[in-house]
């Protein structure tokens, strides 16, 4: 059993939309903090053995300078990789599907104290590499969806889940009315973040019921305009 609302709640989200190295990007940040050392939760994110735990099966040169691929899923580049050090870690990949401009992954570790440690991602994608008019219909729900999952699944692992979810566990979750609750809040609360950057009020609240639609298959791609 997943508390949606707790989860939900833990997690402070932002998106921006501003120039990124003289380009228009969009600018996706979500962070949590986790009840585990910070050397642990470097480990939990970095370690091919661990990943596969919270998020999917990983292949590749986990290394600086490597490639790694999501199983079903992203793939890309390991441009950064600076392990703890004085309460801080982080690491930058190039995050693809294989068709067009990837976009960019920070993610970086604070140490709170001793048994805490705060994780940061950050998404930057390029308006120029996001297919015209996607943005308009979905928002930051259509990545953010999914990177809030990610984030659930690093909060059971270090609550316990250290066999993990198999991906066609994870899939038929998101069936149930726990799963769709859970991505309706989540859609929400990118709407609410959307506006804060500016947007409308109904303009972002479309964009997520769009994306919430998509994801949970109650409308069909196709029928989404």
């Amino acid at each position: 059993m997943v508390d949606v609302n707790a989860q939900i709640d833990a997690v402070t989200r932002s998106i921006e939309t501003k120039e990124v190295d003289d380009a228009l990007a969009y600018v996706q940040t979500l962070a949590q903090t986790y009840p585990s050392p910070i050397d642990d939760v470097w480990d939990a994110v970095t370690s091919a053995e661990r990943i596969p735990r919270w998020f999917l099966p990983v292949s590749g040169d986990l290394r600086l300078g490597g490639n790694y691929q999501f199983e079903g899923n992203a793939g890309g580049e390991i441009r950064r990789c600076d392990p703890p050090n004085g309460g801080q870690a982080g690491y930058t990949v190039t995050w693809g599907m294989g068709m067009g401009e990837p976009a960019i992954v920070n993610v970086r570790l604070v140490a709170v104290d001793a048994s805490s440690t705060r994780l940061e991602l950050e998404n930057v994608a390029t308006a120029a590499s996001v297919p015209e008019g996607f943005w308009e219909q979905f928002g930051p729900s259509a990545t953010g969806i999914g990177w809030d999952q990610g984030l659930l699944g690093l909060a059971l692992h270090f609550a316990g889940g250290a066999d993990g979810i198999a991906p066609e566990e994870a899939a038929a979750w998101v069936a149930t009315d726990e799963g769709k609750s859970f991505m309706r809040r989540s859609a929400d609360a990118w709407a609410a973040a959307q506006q804060h950057d500016g947007t409308a009020a109904d303009v972002a609240k479309a964009a997520a019921d769009r994306t919430y639609g998509m994801y949970t298959g109650e409308v069909p791609p196709t029928d989404m305009g």
